[in-house]
């Protein structure tokens, strides 16, 4: 866990299909209260649109102009803009880097658990839970719904 917005020692590259491509790691958090740096390379986004059940997340934008799309607008967010998202389908979100430049934002989740995260786009529901399941892991489901 890194303690500055600056750090380029990422913990995840973007491997799994779901998260886009962006490069994050964690910042110090509690034990509702978690958050994150994304960094967006040119062409990559902040994973599948997607909206939460029981999470509330706050996006603070830090360097970088990219798209945010919602289900109302995609609209160009700006270097230190502050946007929060409620939980359902209408506080669905993505953000996208259409341009030539790195992007680099804070993701302030209060994390309920269980969870459930809906990717509307795929036909997708991920559940997840940070007490282990029966099979002795911690609980973390991703299936198709449609």
């Amino acid at each position: 866990m890194k303690n500055s917005i600056y750090s380029d020692d990422f913990e995840d590259f973007g491997n799994e299909s779901w998260n886009g491509g962006a490069y994050t790691y964690d910042l110090p958090s509690g034990l509702a209260l978690a958050s994150s740096v994304y960094v967006l390379k040119p062409g990559k986004t902040s994973g599948l649109y997607h909206y939460h059940h029981g999470t509330e997340e706050i996006l603070i934008m830090i360097k970088g102009t990219p798209l945010l799309r919602t289900p109302s607008e995609t609209r160009r967010l700006g270097e230190g803009e502050v946007v929060a998202f409620g939980i359902g389908p209408d506080s669905a979100h993505q953000v996208i880097n259409d341009t030539e430049e790195d992007v680099r934002m804070i993701f302030v989740g209060h994390e309920t658990s269980p969870d459930a995260v809906e990717y509307p786009d795929e036909g997708l529901i991920s559940i997840m839970a940070k007490t282990k399941s029966q099979t002795g892991e911690y609980l973390w489901d991703l299936r198709k719904v449609k």
